[in-house]
């Protein structure tokens, strides 16, 4: 792929989050299309974008399966409409890559971005049409498999990426249907997702049990860290280093359940505490925060470093 210069930010300011996405990902992405003699005709803009054959036509049936699941996810391509909707994306790739040539090795002015712009969306809707109407291969194809013990979301999204590759390879003048090549693709998808389970299973024979995982370290680690931290407050309070008065120790015993009988130990409210030494709540709120304060304080020098 040539190599192209970013364009100026003054050539991007005015593009949506889309158009920036597209321009981002073509100019770090390599890009390639399957070319035909059709892509150098001077009125092969005018033959792509014209009339598309089969476009009312009945779809033919097919041994791909892609007609069980059609009245969910649509009609697969008659075979005349497919080759030109093929030949129609690898045009717009083609006009893509032209653009990347002609300005190689330079940055991409305002005119080149348009004009790079305008076949990146063609691209994008065109392979969006191709890959919608071709869908139920891959859910007709996980429903067909016999393949046993694996998880069927990851056949569905292995063979959807397989689906993505198929139809940026797909040559139309060859002659053969795209489900009969995308078929063969996706089956080979799922058969590497057998693959990588059974290697899985080897390195990891049981089934993962919640129940095996199950460990109280954690909960016995939190006791225990709330243990110590009520053991270092009580220390605290015993020798008073934190210079509480006997008001402020009496409303921290009460309030935080410290008292020195375990059997007493209970927390009070501000409203029972503020009863039991004769004020009201909110001067027992003031006190606490005070007497708060004060331990908070102690506390952080015992844990500074020494």
């Amino acid at each position: 792929m040539p190599r192209v210069l970013p364009p100026e930010k003054s050539s991007t300011r005015g593009l949506s989050r889309f158009d920036r996405m597209l321009l981002e990902r073509r100019l770090s992405e390599p890009i390639e299309c399957v070319l035909s003699p059709v892509f150098r005709d001077a009125r092969a803009e005018e033959y792509m974008f014209g009339p598309v054959p089969g476009a009312d036509s009945a779809s033919a049936n097919d041994d791909s399966g892609a007609d069980l699941l059609a009245p969910v996810l649509g009609q697969p391509m008659p075979p005349s409409r497919e080759q030109f909707v093929f030949l129609r994306f690898n045009y717009c790739r083609y006009r893509a890559m032209h653009v990347l040539r002609e300005n190689r090795g330079r940055q991409l002015r305002l005119e080149a971005v348009r004009e790079l712009l305008r076949w990146e969306r063609l691209t994008h809707e065109t392979r969006s049409e191709i890959v919608r109407s071709n869908l139920p291969l891959v859910l007709a194809m996980a429903k067909r498999t016999r393949i046993t013990g694996v998880d069927h979301a990851d056949m569905i999204s292995e063979g959807n990426l397989a689906l993505l590759r198929s139809v940026d390879k797909f040559d139309c003048a060859r002659g053969f249907k795209f489900s009969t090549y995308a078929c063969r693709a996706i089956l080979k998808s799922f058969s590497r997702v057998a693959s990588r389970t059974a290697r899985y299973r080897g390195y990891f024979p049981t089934e993962f049990d919640p129940m095996l995982e199950k460990s109280d370290f954690l909960d016995h680690k939190r006791v225990l860290v709330e243990q110590d931290c009520v053991s270092e407050l009580q220390s605290i309070l015993g020798q008073n280093r934190a210079n509480l008065n006997e008001v402020e120790e009496q409303v921290i015993r009460a309030r935080f359940a410290l008292d020195s009988v375990p059997k007493e130990a209970r927390a009070r409210t501000l409203e029972q505490v503020g009863d039991m030494i004769g004020v009201t709540k909110e001067r027992v709120r003031q006190i606490q925060n005070k007497a708060l304060d004060k331990l908070r304080n102690v506390l952080q020098e015992s844990m500074l470093p020494v």
